[in-house]
């Protein structure tokens, strides 16, 4: 193998993974997005504390 195939190779193999960080940080940063509009939404909700603790059934 000369040695312009090898440098095209390791090019492309850095480029390929140069590519799949920047898509892994992207999705790292909206899944931290997400996560924090989940708990600012649950903060904001009305929460009734006698809700959920009865369940009446009656047939």
């Amino acid at each position: 193998m000369d040695i312009a195939a090898l440098s095209i190779v390791l090019s492309q193999a850095s480029l390929s993974q140069s590519v799949g960080i920047r898509l892994l940080s992207m999705s790292k940063d909206q899944a931290e997005q997400q996560g924090q509009t989940i708990s600012q939404m649950m903060e904001t909700t009305s929460i009734h504390p006698d809700l959920g603790h009865k369940l009446d059934i009656r047939i």
